[in-house]
Parts: C-alpha cells; structure tokens; sequence
C-alpha cells in the first residue's frame, strides 16, 4: 500500500502498479545453422543465397522510423546467429519474421529460441506523485477521469523520452541478452511490497547500471504477457567483460540478490549482412 500524505484522503486506496510508458516493438531470434545441407549446396548457388540475405539484411540494417534489425555471431552452444529486430508493431514483427522465412537463407536457419517484448520504461516516481495528486483531487482510482488524466500524464512521458522509446539499435561490437523475472515466492514476493520500498529498490539498483553510462547501453523491454519471462535485457558494450562486472555487481543490491530470476544468457558478436557472408562461405 502506498503511505498516504498529510494531503492524501485516508479514505483513497492508490495503486500498487507503477505506470509505464512503452515504445518498439521487439522480437529476438536465436538460429542454429545447418551446415551439412549448407555445404552440399554448389559455389553457384550459395552465392545466389547470400546474395539475396545481403540484400534484405543490409535494408533492414537502416533505422527507419523506429525499424531496424541487427545480426549477432553468436558465442557457444545456444545457436550460431541471434537477429534482433526492432518494429513499429507486433504486426510488423511477423513481417520481418515471415520474410526471413521466405528468402533462400531461411531454409538453413533452424530456430533455437526466440523472445517477444516491447520496449518499456517504468515511472516509478511519477506514479507516486500522479496517484497522490490525482487523490488529493479525490478523483476515484480507474475512474473515467482518473483515466484521463493518467493518460495526459503517460503522453507527456512518452514525448519526453520518445528518443528512449523508439532507439536505434546501437552499434556496439558485442550483445548481452537474458530474460528475467521478479521472484514471486512464498517467503520474498516482490508484487507484495509496498510501490514505496519498490521504488526505493529500483532506484538504487538504477544508480548501478549509471556508473557503467560510458561503457554499456541498456535497453529494457517489457514481456509480461508476451513471453515466459517479465522482461528481457540487452546490453550492448565495445568490450564484452563490461557484461560480466555489471551484472555481478548488480547481484549485490537487493532487488537482484532477493528477487531477481534469470533465464538464459545470449552473447553475440555483430557481423552485419556483409559479415553474416563472410562467415559463410566455404
């Protein structure tokens, strides 16, 4: 329960879910490769395959809008290529899926994973000082005009960080990509505490990932719904052991040490559709 203010009725009970802001829409592919049908092809008819992957590899390589895909070499037994696609919708999503199945490259790409989420950034301070506000007013929690103004206050945030929103993907050599979940067990469970000692949590986990600002980009996405897991992270860095020492000291603070789950670790190099050639040909 959030404590009320001197200002707040007693009488209003506020949310305890924190609003969010949400933006591109975002699939991971993870691929193995068949080698064995790969090689029994001739010189001719590779060529005309990674021919025709280049091309639609390389458009898809340009921002466009809030659309873009990257390829990954990936590292261990997890699969060979991870694709990471950014849309504007889930609709254009299965595009960009069902088109990869389409090209002649797509008949040597076995899926291994995959993973759906959207982009999403929380408020978890806004809420608190919205739903207090919106109390003092007296204005009845998911009332149509709570609503409203919930909305006036959502859509100010997403111009605001539309830039966080809607990102490129950025250019770095290496990914770092894992799902993870907040423990909802029988002794710790995070969605019983208070949204005041929530907040408090993440913004010191929040003051961990701003000391690495320089040397690693992080984009969280939302998946609550979606996926098996709550949300997916990537971190994207120059120097792959930035991944390491920002996730080990993060396993310290109390939002990770107590209630963080992880799932599967990704790690990738970025190759390109003239790099995904290279690695190719035989």
């Amino acid at each position: 329960m959030e404590p009320m203010t001197p200002e707040t009725p007693a009488a209003i009970s506020l949310p305890e879910v924190p609003l969010t802001v949400e933006g591109a829409s975002v699939l991971h592919q993870m691929m193995r490769f068949r080698w064995a049908a790969w090689r029994a092809l001739d010189a001719a008819a590779r060529s005309a395959v990674l021919a025709e992957a280049a091309e639609t590899l390389a458009a898809w390589e340009r921002p466009d809008n809030g659309r873009e895909s990257a390829v990954y070499s990936l590292l261990g037994h997890k699969g060979d290529l991870l694709l990471v696609h950014f849309r504007r919708s889930f609709e254009e999503l299965n595009q960009a899926q069902t088109r990869l199945a389409q090209i002649a490259l797509g008949d040597y790409l076995e899926p291994t994973a995959s993973y759906l989420s959207i982009i999403e950034l929380g408020l978890y301070e806004s809420s608190t000082d919205t739903y207090a506000e919106l109390a003092r007013r007296n204005l009845k929690p998911h009332s149509d005009e709570w609503k409203r103004e919930i909305e006036t206050v959502l859509d100010r945030h997403r111009k605001a960080m539309a830039p966080r929103l809607w990102p490129e993907i950025p250019p770095a050599r290496y990914i770092c990509f894992y799902p993870m979940d907040r423990r909802r067990g029988e002794a710790k469970n995070w969605y019983q505490e208070p949204m005041a000692d929530r907040q408090r949590m993440m913004k010191e986990h929040g003051l961990i990932g701003r000391r690495y600002a320089g040397e690693v980009r992080q984009i969280i996405t939302g998946s609550i719904g979606f996926d098996d897991w709550e949300w997916g992270v990537d971190l994207f860095a120059d120097e792959p052991l930035v991944f390491k020492k920002l996730i080990y000291e993060m396993r310290f603070d109390q939002v990770s040490a107590v209630y963080a789950l992880f799932g599967a670790f990704y790690v990738g190099l970025r190759v390109g559709a003239a790099g995904l050639a290279d690695r190719l040909r035989i």
